[in-house]
Formats: structure tokens, C-alpha cells, sequence
């Protein structure tokens, strides 16, 4: 049995099929990135994973031959989270190094787009380091994204809470729309913590000063926001805006012109090995 999804995914393919495509469409790789960690009672483990590939395979079956997408990586930095049953936590320096061995084997291959897709916000400073270096330390081009930063403006004309974080209004709502029988509603409650100007709990997307804190100092719930707010209808919303939009960054990055290094050293560089 196949899905609609076959046609865009990476090991669906043969090792002459995948060589053959690359060669004939230049299609960017999508590395969804994620976690296995507790999203409060109502939700299951793999919120992070689970979106972050579907966001990514419905926006590749939308530019056809543009895109091509590998498993999702389903691990993640969480440590903060280990207190809650079921949480994995990976060392962000196996991750990076982990990451790392997956694009370059990517670029390998051929592929000279590679696009990390994150669905996990303690993954967010990471990727950002990975796709660095594998410009860096390969000839292909590696950039990154948070899907959860692209429906920034369609979430703000369907919300009804202040906080966007974790296991919440946004992230509910989707899971909602995608896979509805594995929510539990009635064990949806809201949680917040003491935020003040600079500082809070999950710093990423309401305070400057940055500062994650083990999460079972601070909440009963695993939830930070209002997940009681989520409907499927928002997850539509959402999940197309964010599907939309990873589209059309897929297609400007395959597209873009990559122009050559230049040395501007008047006695060439120097011998360094970094």
C-alpha cells in the first residue's frame, strides 16, 4: 500500500532512482528535525517530529520535483523536560555531530540545497550552528528554519491567548487538525509562570534575556500556555499558512544564484587548519 506522500519521500527511492532525480531536478533535501518529549497530558510524545514532517511532506507535494524529504531526525536537546515520563534527551554535542554525518552525507550525494526543518524550539540555536557548518565544511548550502516562526501573522488573527510556547493553543491546534483521535481534550489545562520584563520560563518568543529552567520546578502540567483554546479549525489555519510558506522558501532557496568565493588577501591566506 502507498500514500500520496510516497512521491516525496527520500527513502522511498532506489539508489539509481534518488541518483537519477537529483541529477534531473536538483530537488532541495528537507531534514525535519524534532523531539520525543511530554507535551502536557493531552498530547502525545512526538508533537515536534510528527508536524514538522507533515509540514514538510504536504509542502513538497506542492512544488512537485522540488523537494525531496528524509525521516525526520525524532530527538532532540531535553534535558529540561527529563523529570517528565517519556522525555528522550540527546547532548547537543552528539546532535550537532549526529546532524552533521546525515547533511554531509547529503551533500555527497549532490545535493547542493539542504533545508533543516525544526519543530522543537530547544532545538533552534543548533540547526542554526549545523547548517552553518555544513556551508562551512561542504559544497552544498545548508540553511535552517523553525516552521513554528512562519504562520506568525495568520496565528495572530486566530488567537485567544497571549503565549505561544509549548504544548499550547498553536500546537494543539494543529495536532488537532492532522491526527484528532490522539488528543485528549479533557486533560487539556493551562499553565503559566511568572514572566517578567526580561526574563520567563521559555524565553524564545516573549523575553530578551534567554533562560529555560528545568520544567518540573516550575509546572505540574508539562504545558505552558492554554491548550483548552485549541480547535482544528486554527489548525488548519495554522498548518496551511506554515505549509504555504515552507513552500515558497523551498522554491526561492532552490533557486537562488550561489556566487563564488572570492580571497581578497593581497598575499593570499595563510596555512590554517581550523
Amino acid at each position: 500500500m502507498t500514500t500520496s506522500y510516497d512521491a516525496v519521500r527520500y527513502n522511498r527511492r532506489t539508489w539509481d532512482e534518488l541518483d537519477e532525480e537529483l541529477n534531473r531536478n536538483r530537488p532541495v533535501a528537507l531534514l525535519p528535525l524534532g523531539s520525543t518529549e511530554q507535551h502536557g497530558r493531552h498530547l502525545p510524545l512526538d508533537v515536534d517530529s510528527f508536524i514538522a514532517e507533515s509540514v514538510c511532506l504536504e509542502a513538497a507535494t506542492r512544488i512537485p520535483g522540488k523537494a525531496l524529504v528524509l525521516p525526520p531526525i525524532p530527538y532532540g536537546l531535553n534535558l529540561h523536560h527529563i523529570d517528565f515520563p517519556g522525555t528522550i534527551h540527546v547532548a547537543p554535542e552528539a546532535f550537532i555531530a549526529y546532524c552533521l554525518h546525515v547533511t554531509k552525507s547529503l551533500a555527497y550525494h549532490g545535493f547542493d540545497r539542504i533545508l533543516l526543518v525544526n519543530g522543537h524550539g530547544s532545538n533552534m540555536t543548533l540547526i542554526e550552528l549545523i547548517a552553518r557548518r555544513t556551508i562551512l565544511e561542504t559544497e552544498a548550502l545548508c540553511a535552517a528554519v523553525n516552521y513554528f516562526m512562519l504562520p506568525g501573522e495568520e496565528f495572530q488573527k486566530v488567537r485567544d491567548t497571549d503565549i505561544h510556547s509549548h504544548a499550547d493553543e498553536f500546537e494543539t491546534s494543529i495536532y488537532l487538525y492532522l491526527a484528532a483521535d490522539r488528543v485528549r481534550m479533557d486533560k487539556a489545562v493551562a499553565n503559566n509562570h511568572y514572566g517578567g520584563r526580561y526574563l520567563g520560563p521559555q524565553s524564545h518568543y516573549h523575553h530578551p534575556v534567554k533562560l529555560v529552567d528545568y520544567w518540573s520546578s516550575w509546572t505540574d502540567s508539562g504545558v505552558h500556555g492554554d491548550p483548552t483554546t485549541a480547535t482544528a479549525e486554527k489548525g488548519r489555519v495554522l498548518f496551511e499558512a506554515s505549509v504555504t510558506h515552507l513552500a515558497a522558501a523551498i522554491e526561492e532557496f532552490r533557486d537562488m544564484e550561489r556566487t563564488d568565493r572570492r580571497d581578497f588577501h593581497a598575499n593570499g591566506p595563510k596555512a590554517v587548519v581550523w
